[in-house]
């Protein structure tokens, strides 16, 4: 069915919204039909069977669930109706309209929006009504390679690959949670790519590498001049990525100081460089990313809250390896596969036992270590098969052993002695241990790094 000959309801307590979509729109479809109060979609719905449905994710009426949005989805669908239903939602409530997603939801539009990509959108639910496609089977068979590098079929990773697909085209800021080696780099790239910006700058910056002294130098540029070593005038990676994408990795390791100098060019979206008081606009989407938990660093009063607000849009939180399944498989063969073509070796798969080798280790490298492995793998194979005994783990993920008896009761060595068990139980899972313990992730990574664990 074309647009022109459809019946469209939409449903917003805003009367402007409602008021600019039917402008839009009324030369576009048949029928638009407006209305502010979610109460009556029954009543609506059993007069006349639409096509499509516009709904908000928030209303001001009797029901208040804090996802009001969700709670009329699945209405309209108990009613009956096989509308397409396109949600409406602003940038703080993308994660509830990924999930809508999964709730039946046809696809949803972020507030504001251009026309034409209402348009569009109207007319590609359409045709996912028209083909069947919101079909459970259809989804089972979504490619599991997103770009060339960020592979997964968990549903975890399908979960990230509807969200970034979703929030790539908008200019939202995102944040991106995991622990070290789960790909959040690889995340942000494929954000950039998907996004309105991809043919312009991508630039990455390890702020948490950055001393005091580099870190204005780095992100704001300087004159020559405006330093000892400021030999020659340098644009700043915030000007380098004008018009493009900044991606900001390790932001958790920042200093309240740097923290400071951040939020303010966010805020005024301009930079001085050091030696000069020009100011320089700029226009950047932000990607952030971290292993720590920023949360708990605010409530230890280590981060501050308004700048978590301001890079956190929209949060992806990347699992580790060991929670995915059959995604080590996956990325197992990717990565075979790879470095075969590399090192000019046969194309071999994996015997069942180096299979079940992989699939039963813990990985607190997570992707990282298991790229790192099969590359060493595919090196010294000599079979036509890659083998259980191909597949070395390295040494420096291993969690040491804590010994079984001690002579030395002083607190600190049973502190460690302590640590080194809840650590080994949990197979390196650190948020685990952390809980056992009594601790937050970050006082413990604190005694790890104390006890050089």
């Amino acid at each position: 069915m074309g647009l022109k000959n459809s019946s469209i309801l939409v449903i917003d307590d805003d009367q402007d919204v409602l008021t600019a979509v039917r402008l839009l729109l009324k030369n576009e479809a048949s029928t638009v039909v407006t209305e502010k109060n979610p109460e009556n979609i029954r009543s609506i719905l059993s007069k006349h069977p639409y096509d499509v449905v516009l709904l908000d994710m928030n209303f001001n009426s009797s029901i208040n669930t804090g996802n009001e949005g969700l709670f009329w989805l699945r209405k309209i669908r108990e009613f009956g109706s096989e509308a397409a239903v396109v949600m409406i939602t602003a940038y703080g409530d993308i994660d509830l309209a990924v999930r809508s997603l999964k709730e039946g939801a046809a696809d949803f539009v972020v507030k504001p929006w251009h026309n034409e990509k209402l348009i569009g959108t109207i007319k590609d639910a359409l045709k996912k009504r028209d083909n069947n496609k919101l079909a459970p089977s259809a989804a089972s068979t979504k490619e599991f390679a997103f770009g060339s590098d960020l592979i997964g079929d968990s549903e975890a990773m399908r979960d990230i690959f509807y969200k970034v697909e979703k929030i790539a085209p908008t200019d939202a800021n995102i944040l991106i949670l995991g622990e070290n080696g789960t790909g959040k780099d690889l995340i942000a790239k494929a954000i950039h790519q998907k996004s309105l910006r991809a043919d312009k700058p991508f630039i990455k910056v390890d702020v948490g590498a950055l001393t005091e002294t580099l870190f204005e130098s780095e992100l704001f540029g300087h004159k020559k001049g405006a330093f000892t070593d400021a030999r020659e005038d340098r644009v700043g990676r915030f000007e380098a990525a004008n018009s493009g994408t900044l991606f900001l990795d390790e932001i958790g390791n920042i200093t309240l100081h740097q923290q400071a100098k951040l939020l303010s060019v966010l805020q005024n979206r301009q930079v001085i460089r050091l030696g000069t008081n020009q100011v320089v606009p700029i226009d950047i989407r932000l990607v952030c990313a971290t292993n720590l938990p920023l949360a708990e660093l605010a409530n230890e009063n280590k981060f501050r809250k308004d700048l978590i607000y301001r890079i956190n849009t929209v949060e992806i939180m990347v699992p580790p390896l060991r929670k995915r399944g059959e995604d080590v498989n996956l990325l197992a063969r990717h990565f075979a596969r790879i470095y075969a073509a590399k090192y000019l070796k046969p194309a071999n798969d994996f015997d069942s036992r180096a299979l079940e080798k992989l699939r039963t280790y813990h990985y607190p490298g997570n992707v990282r270590e298991l790229q790192y492995t099969i590359e060493r793998a595919v090196i010294m194979s000599e079979h036509d098969r890659l083998q259980a005994s191909d597949l070395i783990f390295s040494p420096i993920e291993s969690i040491k052993e804590a010994p079984t008896e001690t002579t030395d009761f002083t607190l600190s060595t049973i502190e460690k002695n302590t640590i080194l068990k809840v650590i080994e139980k949990h197979n390196g899972n650190i948020s685990k241990a952390a809980k056992e313990l009594g601790l937050t992730r970050t006082a413990l990574y604190r005694r790890l790094s104390k006890y050089d664990i």
